[in-house]
């Protein structure tokens, strides 16, 4: 029995998600008609009701004492509870069958946060924006939304049971020389190197492209001004393609029978494919079972961006769009028997765009949470060819967390009543704020009549020499800031028209050329994934961060 929550300050359910044994103990509990034949209360008001005591007790301790308790027990210790604040946001794991621990639950609230931040950006700086986005007001949006979470959640939680990968938290590589080496080499020129120097790609730049078998990864390439992937950042992306399209037993098995059956020495070649070593099918199996025996599998954990997170917000240190309109669904895929080639879904499900923000090392400085298009190109059932895009606004986003990340180290000073030293119209930081801003809403160009209003009368009460504000007024009005520079980014990256990318013809040539290439690699990649590395052997993985922190 288990459950999930993220709720308000004022008790209002922002999202849930709980499987069949809390929905049954729940309608058991508050879904009977009583006694006058009311209908029985919705869902969502039995869980605000079951939950309401404890939000609103956190929420009294926190302002009375400025902290509460993070993890507590019920039913005579049956239930466990954890609970996390993110900004203004209250998060709550709960596990009813001892199945789970509190480090686990804790963690289940870092994987849902990481997701908030993969999907809504810097809007999950501000606490009204984001409940926005989480509980919108329309219901079919709302149920959008929420499907979209759970959903992710459930693969989480099935990937964390079932792949070893995700029980460390690490990245496992799929070690074959020959083949990572050509596979590298064929992203770069005629994968990258192609979209990025078409005139069709309107202002997009792939800077990540890599090849995942299951949730192992084949092969990683990035572009020359790309920054590095953090390793949440890399693992949030694996859980994304796992939701896109689960890992199917079945269609894997009957597609390597079928392969086993109908496979010949002619049909292991391929002018258009990475050529295999022998054309004998026994010779050619004894030597790739002693190169696979000479190379050790890994697991790999890349390198993470350079750190110069700012201290601005609690949110870079305690944290470790909309996306696109449809819902991500897998196709059926169908394998002929005939000619053993996949029947791919259309190219608008099998790309199924979607915005994602991602950790940025950029000359002009680190940004977090950069926006991206993330492009999923499914080749066969369990191996996908992953694309991610860098949009031509992008210094557009830097802007803006710059200008957030300024307005928040202030505010942190004023709330946490730190002295200055001076009057606050002539501080240093705020005074380069003052500049920036300016130089930000003139190139706006009165496109943002509210941030242009805002920021005039934030001007004229923090900078006036005759008015005196009081600290409330004071945050009031850095608050006030924020949020419009929230609702800007949250306009610019988190439009209803959805993640814009690359055009489907390049989609289709980059989808079709990579089947070309590793056809003849298709079953042996699908064997190999399935081999798990012996976690003894690494002893080191045990200390590994926690990625998703």
């Amino acid at each position: 029995m288990k459950c999930i929550l993220v709720a308000s300050e004022g008790a209002e359910v922002l999202f849930y998600w709980a499987d069949p044994d809390f929905l049954a103990s729940l309608h058991q509990r508050f879904g009977a008609h009583d006694q006058s034949g009311d209908e029985p209360p919705a869902l969502e008001d039995s869980i605000n009701t079951l939950f309401a005591p404890v939000i609103i007790s956190c929420m009294t301790l926190l302002e009375k004492l400025g902290d509460t308790y993070s993890c507590f027990s019920a039913e005579n210790g049956k239930h466990l509870y954890v609970l996390r604040m993110f900004g203004e946001c209250l998060y709550i794991a709960m596990n009813g069958d001892g199945s789970e621990s509190e480090d686990h639950l804790r963690r289940k609230l870092y994987v849902l946060r990481r997701l908030t931040e993969a999907h809504f950006g810097l809007v999950t700086l501000d606490s009204h924006l984001i409940r926005r986005e989480l509980r919108p007001v329309d219901s079919e949006q709302r149920a959008h939304v929420w499907r979209l979470f759970q959903s992710l959640l459930e693969t989480y939680s099935r990937l964390h049971h079932e792949d070893q990968s995700f029980l460390v938290e690490a990245v496992e590589r799929l070690i074959h020389p020959q083949l990572c080496e050509q596979c590298i080499e064929f992203l770069e020129r005629q994968v990258v190197q192609h979209i990025n120097g078409s005139p069709e790609r309107a202002g997009h730049e792939v800077v990540h492209a890599f090849l995942l078998v299951h949730t192992k990864l084949l092969a990683f390439y990035s572009s020359r001004n790309a920054s590095s992937l953090r390793p949440a950042d890399l693992l949030t992306l694996l859980l994304i393609v796992q939701d896109l399209y689960p890992s199917n037993t079945s269609e894997e098995q009957n597609g390597l029978q079928l392969s086993q059956d109908k496979s010949s020495p002619q049909q292991l070649h391929s002018s258009e494919s990475i050529p295999v070593k022998s054309s004998c099918p026994g010779e050619g199996s004894q030597e790739q079972v002693a190169e696979d025996a000479s190379v050790p599998e890994e697991f790999y954990t890349p390198k993470a961006s350079p750190s110069q997170q700012s201290t601005g917000s609690a949110a870079w240190s305690e944290g470790v769009d909309l996306q696109g309109e449809g819902e991500a669904n897998s196709a059926d895929i169908q394998i002929a028997e005939d000619s053993l080639q996949t029947l791919m879904p259309s190219t608008l499900e099998a790309t199924n765009p979607r915005r994602i923000f991602l950790d940025a090392n950029l000359k002009e400085g680190y940004c977090p949470m950069m926006p991206h298009i993330m492009h999923c190109l499914p080749l066969w059932p369990g191996i996908s060819l992953v694309l991610l895009t860098k949009g031509p606004s992008s210094h557009v986003a830097l802007s803006l967390y710059q200008l957030l990340d300024g307005f928040l180290v202030v505010e942190k000073k004023l709330r946490e009543g730190q002295e200055i030293g001076q009057p606050l119209r002539s501080y240093p930081l705020l005074l380069e704020l003052r500049h920036r801003m300016d130089k930000f809403v003139k190139k706006l160009g009165g496109q943002e009549p509210q941030l242009q209003n805002a920021w005039l009368e934030f001007k004229n009460r923090i900078f006036s020499r005759s008015e005196v504000l009081n600290p409330s007024e004071i945050l009031q009005a850095f608050c006030s800031i924020r949020r419009q520079l929230c609702a800007v980014y949250r306009l610019l990256f988190l439009g209803s028209s959805g993640a814009q990318g690359l055009p489907r013809s390049m989609l289709d040539r980059a989808q079709q050329f990579t089947q070309d290439k590793l056809r003849d690699w298709r079953d042996f990649l699908l064997v190999k994934s399935k081999r798990n590395v012996t976690v003894v052997s690494y002893p080191l993985m045990l200390t590994i961060p926690p990625h998703w922190l």
